[in-house]
């Protein structure tokens, strides 16, 4: 392999944010009070402000296979009688209770959770098989970590959780609404769809963050490649004409991280020319989708999955996820309320997928339903760069929808 398609591969690869699992978020590692972060900032992060008034229970639930996982339940201090409960379920990769997000991004999960407890909810967080607490922290058992049928496997934890929360005498088991970020709303999507099959009472609605509306192979494909061809088209192509000038290319470099600047380089100029390996009709313009998008493509390996290479360990995840309804095949099924939401920076899960759900869910003939599209928002939903994204808590927006929808839905 040659070091220009060495870069590219960087390139259409290691500029996927952190994790490539249907827009999960909870591959890296996590260290929650690591340097160069605030007393605050960390505390946040280990879920440790924000809760006045709210009971906090620390529960373990059984999996089965040798796994039962430490848990929280969560619910208004004064509060009399059973609750509606909110089970939070969380993106792809080893996420603990919180989903605390890698870079000192805080934690998904402690905003919401609180938020719903201020509704009058109880809540449901727990750490995914293979976590032993909150960073989070891993097991070192490897069929914990690396089970057979992985994504299976993950919904019938899931559904297990949804049994626990049932059970509880603190809970309305009719009252049970699930909340899920990226893969999680396929989860969520998927139990609602068929509850008997997975024995958990009807769900009482579904709220989807960062919808997961598309199969897994579309969205890698995004991911490791088309949301590099929106990039240029966006950053690149001051004129729109889908072709890039030498000038167009060096100034579009401008501002880009180093290595992202260095690797488009690599397929779009040599010297202050335009790259005649790329410029296959060599008019002295780059095609970004004609010309330029078959050297990404071919770098990215997509037209090789599930053996794309440098995601090997990905293949048994995405070949069992594949197995499994999408969002918009699975919500359909399900009659009660449905709220989605997606960030329209969105590059692992598209806005647009999230549109085309919420219309499928409507010609179902479910009236209760709303999807809500924020700006400037990408997959944790927070306000970030679209193609730099950073990891952050959910906008405060996005906390205050879901705390109006949980009201209306009590």
């Amino acid at each position: 392999m040659t070091a220009t398609t060495n870069n590219l591969r960087r390139l259409t690869v290691g500029l996927t944010a952190a994790a490539v699992l249907a827009g999960g978020v909870g591959v890296a590692h996590a260290d929650v009070s690591g340097p160069g972060r605030g007393d605050a900032q960390a505390a946040a992060a280990t879920g440790q402000t924000g809760w006045q008034g709210i009971t906090r229970e620390q529960v373990r639930i059984d999996f089965g296979r040798g796994w039962v996982t430490k848990a929280e339940l969560t619910y208004p201090a004064h509060a009399k009688g059973r609750l509606p409960l909110v089970v939070l379920l969380h993106g792809s990769g080893h996420n603990d209770m919180n989903q605390t997000l890698p870079d000192g991004g805080g934690a998904t999960f402690v905003p919401l959770a609180q938020a719903a407890s201020r509704e009058g909810y109880a809540t449901l967080r727990f750490n995914k098989r293979g976590v032993t607490d909150i960073g989070p922290v891993e097991s070192t058992d490897p069929a914990q970590l690396n089970p057979k049928n992985p994504y299976d496997l993950i919904q019938r934890d899931a559904a297990a959780v949804v049994r626990f929360g049932a059970r509880s005498p603190r809970v309305d088991p009719s009252r049970i609404v699930l909340l899920g970020h990226s893969e999680g709303t396929n989860v969520a999507a998927n139990l609602a769809a068929a509850p008997q099959r997975f024995g958990i009472p009807e769900p009482a609605g579904v709220i989807a963050m960062g919808v997961v509306g598309k199969d897994i192979r579309t969205l890698l494909t995004l991911q490791l490649f088309g949301r590099l061809l929106l990039q240029m088209h966006d950053e690149f192509d001051v004129d729109a004409d889908g072709r890039l000038t030498a000038r167009e290319a060096a100034d579009g470099l401008v501002g880009q991280p180093k290595e992202a600047a260095d690797q488009f380089r690599s397929v779009l100029l040599d010297g202050n020319k335009v790259k005649a390996g790329t410029d296959t009709d060599h008019d002295g313009r780059i095609a970004i989708d004609a010309e330029a998008g078959p050297v990404l493509r071919k770098a990215s390996g997509i037209d090789d999955y599930p053996d794309t290479p440098g995601l090997e360990t990905l293949k048994d995840y995405v070949t069992d996820i594949a197995r499994f309804p999408t969002v918009t095949e699975a919500l359909p099924r399900f009659s009660g309320p449905t709220l989605l939401l997606n960030g329209e920076n969105d590059l692992q899960t598209p806005a647009r997928a999230a549109l085309a759900a919420d219309a499928a869910v409507a010609a179902a003939g479910n009236r209760d339903h709303k999807v809500i599209i924020y700006p400037g928002m990408a997959h944790t939903m927070n306000i970030t760069p679209k193609f730099r994204p950073e990891f952050g808590e959910p906008d405060r927006q996005v906390v205050t929808d879901i705390r109006a929808w949980l009201r209306s839905h009590r």
